[in-house]
């Protein structure tokens, strides 16, 4: 096998292998115990092989219940992260409580002294600038070795006269700790009232603002002092109250305090932070300044190859170290002091923040009354246009009706004495409605005076509509005599005109529907219909025309001459008896006159009979 491809295969089994290694870790980090006694031991540090990260983190469970720190065989009081990062702040170091012990001259009988040293060189640890450096007892000179090239150190008396600041961290103060419970030097534990620390018979001195990786602490006498006594000097991150030097046997009787240590991940395994899917400082310093919608949960300080500092972002808590473990606040539920919680309203909590829903219900009501009143105003248009539109349909029906002798029609049916109620004038909407608006589908036939139309009036009649196309407005007033004079007609050889529409542009007349359509279709249109072809219809049909003619020419009130009979005009009932219609270019002739003079009308080519 050659080279390239063995060096193929190494790539192939490795790759799987290096990604299991990778996940190995934060796998097997949360199946290890996570608690020694009652102190937490989050990771990376971890009790037993495999369950932390570096063997700077080991925790040994002393009878499992005392954590120590294996690497300087300290045990643990308490172990955290650090605070919340905030964008305008560097990510912070990590907090491992531990105890150390105390130094103290002149305690013992057999003149015994003992010291403290914490070494931490070459370890990820530093001594936090938190703890501060106390000294008690009588003419007692404190100070801490091996910080840099500083003095470091107070002086203690028994006198009234209160020991001044030799230098910055010389000095009498006052210690101030910060994110700490009630301190196990309290009066409340010594018995004793609540004294601050002001050089007699006690001092105080603060730690220097720098990486301290190895402190001691001494005491030396002042010559001066032929008193001698118990003298104790100690670091710590605890508050510590004294109201004289008599405390000094009891501190040296316990042996040690609590000293805060600063941690950071010091690992070889450079994909352990790219793994855990935080962002740079420097990706999330890019982002928008409304950051807390890309969700980011946490930033990594890894500036160096092999050194690094995480920190779960503002908003979230839990351990960074371990993927998707950094958690969102609940800021409404936990009411976490210092957080600025919603004074009115309802808080709301949302991912990586919170917000407050306020209970005024101005808003509301203003929205709900502006929508309100823009529907009514709305409605209000609509309902104006609307009729509006209604008004302009009467006023131009009112217009039709009059220009098309409306008035006078109705004057002439009320002059007609008995003969009020034979002729109807119906109104438009009644006709639109019988006809479906005048739908093709109800179309009967067309000629060249209009189109005649099916429709079905309310009382369930059934009608021909028949709507003219054009109006002569010079021979309205001859039109509405006519219309009179056709409603008087009462003959079962004539369709009966039963109204008229005279509110449309022009008038539509009403007549009654004959089923059996005209005699030009059943004579030669494809009807299969074998009645006409006896003689004795044909006769019949024949004498039902010449007795209407009779009828109109002779027995009407007024003479009428239809002048237009053809056999689309002759209408076959369901008995096939003959009807004549269409009086559209019919004329009346007053009983006075003996002859009329007209033009040529109805259909050209064709002539009465």
């Amino acid at each position: 096998m050659s080279s390239n491809h063995t060096f193929s295969l190494f790539i192939l089994f490795s790759l799987p292998l290096l990604l299991i290694i990778d996940s190995a870790v934060l796998t097997i980090a949360r199946s290890c115990p996570t608690k020694c006694g009652e102190i937490d031991i989050p990771y990376p540090f971890g009790i037993g092989m495999g369950c932390y990260l570096e063997k700077w983190y080991e925790i040994i469970c002393v009878n499992n219940s005392v954590p120590t720190l294996s690497i300087i065989n300290k045990e643990v009081v308490s172990i955290s992260f650090s605070d919340q990062y905030n964008r305008f702040f560097a990510v912070g170091y990590g907090s491992i409580r531990i105890k150390n012990a105390i130094t103290s001259k002149g305690c013992s009988s057999d003149g015994e002294e003992l010291g403290s040293l914490l070494n931490l060189t070459g370890y990820p640890f530093y001594v936090g600038d938190n703890n501060i450096l106390i000294g008690v007892g009588c003419n007692n000179t404190a100070s801490l070795t091996n910080v840099d090239s500083s003095i470091v150190g107070c002086e203690s008396t028994c006198s009234t006269k209160l020991h001044m600041p030799i230098n910055d961290y010389l000095a009498v103060v006052y210690c101030n700790n910060k994110n700490r419970g009630p301190s196990e030097f309290s009066s409340e534990n010594l018995g004793r009232n609540d004294t601050s620390c002001n050089g007699n018979g006690c001092c105080k001195a603060n730690m220097p603002d720098r990486y301290q990786q190895i402190v001691g602490v001494k005491i030396d006498d002042n010559n001066t002092d032929t008193r001698g006594g118990c003298k104790v000097a100690f670091l710590t991150d605890e508050e510590y109250f004294l109201s004289n030097g008599s405390d000094t046997q009891s501190l040296h009787a316990r042996g040690y305090v609590t000293v805060e240590l600063r941690w950071f991940i010091h690992t070889a395994n450079r994909s352990f932070i790219s793994s855990l899917g935080c962002k740079s400082i420097q990706e999330y310093q890019n982002l928008r300044s409304d950051y807390r919608e890309h969700g980011v949960r946490c930033v990594c300080d890894n500036n160096t190859s092999s050194y690094a500092s995480c920190s779960c972002t503002s908003g979230y808590e839990g351990n960074p170290y371990l993927l998707g473990e950094c958690k969102d606040i609940d800021e409404c539920v936990k009411g976490i002091p210092g957080y600025n919680l919603c004074t009115e309203g309802t808080c709301v909590n949302l991912e990586g923040h919170y917000k407050c829903a306020y209970t005024n219900h101005r808003p509301l009501i203003i929205g709900i009354s502006t929508s309100f009143g823009s529907l009514i105003f709305i409605g209000g248009l609509y309902w104006l246009y609307k009729f509006i539109r209604k008004q302009m349909s009467l006023n131009q029906k009112k217009k039709f009706f009059k220009r098309n002798g409306g008035l006078l029609l109705q004057q002439q049916l009320i002059s007609t004495e008995g003969n009020v109620d034979k002729t109807r004038v119906f109104s438009s909407k009644e006709l639109e409605k019988a006809t479906e608006n005048f739908s093709l589908n109800r179309i009967l036939g067309q000629g060249g005076q209009g189109t005649v139309y099916k429709g079905m009036l309310v009382d369930g009649r059934i009608v021909a509509v028949k709507k003219s196309k054009v109006v002569d407005e010079d021979k309205l007033d001859e039109f509405v005599n006519e219309v009179v004079i056709l409603s008087q007609i009462n003959h079962i050889n004539i369709v009966k005109l039963l109204g008229c529409c005279l509110e449309t542009d022009v008038p539509i007349l009403v007549y009654e529907f004959i089923p059996n359509g005209n005699l030009f279709e059943h004579l030669h249109d494809d009807f299969d219909d074998y009645t006409m072809t006896t003689w004795e219809i044909r006769l019949r049909i024949a004498l039902d025309i010449a007795e209407a003619l009779s009828y109109l020419h002779s027995s009407a009130s007024s003479p009428i001459y239809h002048r237009d009979i053809k056999s689309t005009n002759i209408m076959l009932d369901e008995k096939y008896r003959a009807k004549v219609s269409d009086f559209d270019t019919s004329r009346t002739v007053t009983v006075d006159h003996t002859h009329l003079t007209t033009v040529v009308s109805g259909t050209m080519g064709y002539m009465d009979p």
